[in-house]
């Protein structure tokens, strides 16, 4: 009787253990879906810092979107100054170096064309830089 008992316990504790991997293993895949698709709609944060050197003058803003939303002027303190010739309202606009998730050849922005153009600010220090 004791070693039907034991096959039933050692066949629970597999049961149990193939079912702890399979859901460590759905959560490992959902997690990363949920990355995948931050990243493609623009949501994500970046994993480091994007250093201000990097950013250079005359290089296109690209928003989140794909949209150009403007050129750097010059990185001032904390935030990129983008040029007033671009701009659609003739005047400078300012956004922080935290919605910068890369460069490359382009500044992106981790924010859409609308987060950015509503998010832009009149000075660098109002940026909060």
């Amino acid at each position: 009787m004791s070693s039907v008992k034991e096959n039933l316990t050692n066949a629970g504790q597999a049961a149990l253990d193939t079912a702890k991997n399979a859901g460590f293993l759905a959560v490992g895949a959902a997690a990363a879906a949920v990355d995948f698709v931050k990243e493609k709609a623009g949501m994500g944060q970046p994993a480091e810092a994007v250093s201000p050197a990097a950013v250079k003058e005359h290089m296109d803003v690209i928003a989140s979107c794909g949209m150009k939303v403007g050129v750097v002027d010059r990185v001032d303190g904390g935030a990129v100054k983008l040029t007033q010739r671009d701009s659609p309202d003739g005047l400078h606009h300012f956004i922080p170096l935290s919605w910068v998730s890369k460069v490359d050849d382009k500044v992106h922005l981790s924010k859409n064309s609308v987060e950015a153009k509503a998010g832009w600010k009149p000075t660098a220090a109002a940026c909060g830089c």
